[in-house]
């Protein structure tokens, strides 16, 4: 169980500086920072420090633009391997998607399009990725989607596992947009847990949607829904423990909600397993 992380929650202003006191984040094992809110000299980077001085910490980012083809962003890339060392950040990840186009930000996490030439890109950009980030890991989140392209001879869940085995990137595994994506899209979302490569996942996002009849989105603004939980659960009887995350963005509620939902899947993680991490 050591190998774990164990369960994290998200590092927010509105919960600073309560989470700063270890005696007031009982079950909180590690933070996840939003890299682009930590880059730049001023209180994201002291809080970023100050977080790393109490759990550790994993950082998650949304700039990275893996899949875009404008070139990747040396300057960004060097800010964020910087603040990894800053707070000996366990790992790194961004999402799976392009999420700028003529240098300008979309400001949203638009999907790859699932073909061969881009397994070709994104081969290409994860090796150059790796030679600025060493030996600290990155990862790739399956990101939540509400359009299919014309063209896509890969279904979603064979376009991963090709790319991991090309390129041997980690997956941050959302198990929140399998569920919604496959509901939206209408697949098995069953299958798709049992179908991923159990091997390459390193760590878990779990989270809230809006459910609004004819399409669910993706918002985090809301509790687990328990099949979430369940297909969380089906992921780690394959996994075996893996660092966890509860995500909660919008509507963001007080800390104590928070926890609640963290200590829920600390439990839907012990009923599978034989013992769930301890605290530090």
């Amino acid at each position: 169980m050591s190998a774990t992380l164990g369960f994290g929650v998200g590092l927010r202003r509105a919960h600073q500086p309560a989470v700063f006191d270890p005696t007031r984040i009982p079950g909180v094992d590690f933070f996840e920072l939003l890299t682009e809110n930590h880059l730049a000299p001023g209180p994201g980077r002291l809080a970023a420090e100050r977080a790393a001085a109490v759990r550790p910490v994993v950082l998650h980012g949304t700039a990275l633009n893996i899949g875009g083809l404008d070139p990747l962003d040396p300057d960004y890339l060097d800010e964020v391997a910087e603040l990894a060392e800053r707070t000996d950040a366990r790992w790194i990840s961004d999402h799976l998607c392009f999420s700028g186009a003529h240098g300008e930000a979309l400001h949203e996490l638009i999907p790859v399009p699932r073909t061969d030439e881009a397994l070709d890109h994104l081969s290409r950009r994860i090796d150059a990725v790796r030679k600025v980030f060493g030996d600290r890991p990155f990862a790739l989140e399956n990101p939540s989607y509400y359009i299919q392209y014309a063209h896509q001879p890969y279904d979603e869940l064979a376009f991963l596992c090709r790319l991991v085995d090309r390129t041997g990137v980690r997956l941050l595994l959302d198990v929140n947009n399998v569920f919604v994506n496959c509901a939206n899209h209408g697949g098995d979302a069953q299958a798709f847990i049992d179908g991923l490569p159990a091997h390459a996942v390193l760590q878990v996002h779990l989270a809230g949607h809006t459910d609004l009849g004819h399409v669910i989105i993706d918002t985090h603004g809301a509790p687990m829904i328990d099949p979430v939980v369940a297909l969380y659960q089906r992921l780690l009887a394959r996994t075996g423990p893996v660092a966890t995350l509860f995500e909660w963005d919008n509507a963001l509620p007080d800390l104590p909600t928070l926890l609640a939902e963290n200590d829920r899947a600390r439990a839907a993680a012990a009923a599978v397993l034989t013992e769930a991490p301890a605290c530090p």
